[in-house]
């Protein structure tokens, strides 16, 4: 489920972490991410493969606060809460991506540059992007563009659709 809403969301390793049970909207299918980076809220989409995950998830672990716990006991010093760490969410994505028999090196961050370059190349506009990856300016979100393999067959003239709509086509 970790790698499923990293990757399905598009989520930092802060926000995967700090899901609490009601951040999750399973009627309007969505996610609330709250206090991100920037102090920023924002709502993500939830697909219906992940719903069904999330719910199966829930009932086998039946979580309290986090939807990820962890387990801080044992641990010396600091202000410790009941979240996975950081260092684990990083740990369960490398190990994930080996035992998956993937050679590079894969990180929390390279599913969230996956889940961009998918979006954008399944078509979706880069301001909606913006939105939903929490950035506040949209020079951040158009970095990714150079990792993405856009189809040029989606370019076209606006002419063309103006006509389509307009005119019956002629020969």
């Amino acid at each position: 489920m970790l790698i499923g809403l990293l990757y399905g969301c598009g989520l930092r390793c802060m926000e995967v972490r700090s899901i609490r049970l009601p951040d999750i909207d399973f009627d309007r299918k969505i996610l609330h991410i709250k206090q991100s980076k920037g102090r920023k809220d924002r709502m993500v989409p939830l697909s219906e493969h992940l719903i069904r995950g999330l719910k199966k998830y829930l009932a086998a672990e039946h979580p309290r606060e986090w939807f990820f716990n962890g387990n801080p006991n044992g641990r010396a010093g600091g202000d410790f809460d009941s979240r996975y760490s950081q260092r684990g969410v990083q740990w369960a994505v490398s190990r994930i991506a080996k035992d998956a028999g993937i050679k590079k090196q894969v990180s929390v961050h390279t599913l969230r540059h996956s889940y961009t370059c998918h979006l954008l190349e399944d078509g979706m506009n880069i301001v909606t992007l913006k939105e939903l990856l929490g950035h506040a300016n949209i020079e951040t979100t158009m970095e990714y563009l150079h990792l993405c393999q856009l189809d040029d067959r989606k370019m076209f003239s606006p002419l063309d659709t103006l006509f389509a709509q307009c005119a019956p086509h002629t020969k």
